[in-house]
């Protein structure tokens, strides 16, 4: 059997300051580009308006392609090249145009063909995908899928206050809310559109990066029962990791080979969402060392989990967990999970 990165000693830990800068300037990157250009790029799905897909024989001219659009009405259009350099999208999402998507949903879709058909020639552009979706449908899907990620979020806080400790659920918790936090940043730094296959890849995410988390926090919890004389919370914390590491890269690498699948050969309707998956197979395993590690650290030195004073004393120096010896004999108690 393949055996990788087994009985390692990896100090990871150590590193948390440098991670914790990364991660924080990364997010105010974000922040600043949403403060700057405003929300996040939604599809049509979420705006609603009419997006086509249309392949051109001969490569055509952007600038007359819009000037067509606009004679015929369908004025501030987006277009954009998509994929070769004969396909683009069109997307038109003008408000008074979107309204006219409550009266006919092919209406401006079909307009757009007339316009391109009388200016290139019939049969010298062929309509790939059409997409038209009306205010109201475009506002509904807006808010059902905000209501998914806050459901499905809920859901796994009830699950890890219930599973484990408050400590480690805490700790989880806040590592995949700042999962969450992240790939809003990565989605904006990188203008990727948020359709609801967007919506469906943080979901995914959400669950990942949570399980991923659970892993190694779990270890940590099996670890906390057994002797660990001389060894600090923070070198407990590393064990856990380098035990479960193995388990980790291959987790972490199958899924990956999968999602680069996805993102390399599905095409360009299903690239946003291997986009935010690869993303987050590396989001999931920094947070689930560099910040639910760091937390909960944090937390056992706020709030240590045994009322003797010189074990928490220790505790909060990042000294030996173990218990003090006591007279006549070796202490026998140990730091152990609720």
């Amino acid at each position: 059997m393949l055996r990788i990165f087994h009985n390692t000693k990896y100090e990871f830990i150590k590193h948390w300051k440098l991670a914790a800068g990364l991660t924080v300037a990364f997010i105010a990157a974000g922040l600043v580009t949403f403060g700057i250009t405003g929300g996040v790029n939604y599809s049509i799905e979420f705006t609603g308006g009419t997006l086509m897909q249309v392949q051109f024989k001969q490569a055509p001219d952007v600038a007359v392609v819009r000037g067509t659009l606009d004679k015929a009405g369908i004025t501030g259009a987006e277009i954009q090249q998509y994929g070769g350099p004969l396909e683009y999208t069109i997307r038109a999402r003008d408000e008074k145009q979107v309204e006219a998507q409550a009266a006919g949903a092919e209406g401006v879709s079909k307009q757009i063909q007339a316009a391109l058909d009388q200016q290139f020639g019939a049969g010298n552009v062929n309509i790939v995908r059409t997409e038209a979706v009306g205010p109201k449908v475009g506002s509904e899907l807006r808010s059902g899928a905000a209501t998914a990620m806050i459901i499905a979020s809920l859901f796994t806080l009830v699950y890890l206050a219930i599973r484990f400790d408050w400590r480690f659920g805490a700790a989880a918790v806040l590592a995949t809310a700042h999962d969450i936090l992240v790939t809003f940043a990565f989605i904006k730094l990188t203008n990727l559109e948020v359709s609801l296959t967007v919506v469906a890849a943080i979901l995914t995410l959400l669950g990942y990066s949570a399980n991923d988390t659970i892993i190694i926090v779990d270890r940590v919890r099996e670890n906390l029962r057994k002797p660990h004389k001389g060894m600090t919370l923070a070198a407990l914390l590393d064990k856990s990791i380098n035990e479960t590491l193995p388990r980790s890269i291959m987790t972490h690498a199958t899924t990956l080979l999968a999602t680069l699948a996805l993102l390399l050969l599905a095409g360009e309707v299903i690239r946003p969402f291997a986009w935010v998956m690869a993303f987050g197979v590396f989001v999931a395993t920094f947070s689930s060392i560099y910040v639910a590690g760091p937390i909960l650290l944090w937390i056992e030195s706020k709030y240590p989990r045994n009322d003797d004073s010189a074990t928490a004393m220790a505790a909060k120096a990042g000294k030996d967990l173990s218990p003090p010896s006591t007279k006549g004999g070796r202490g026998t108690e140990r730091l152990a999970a609720r």
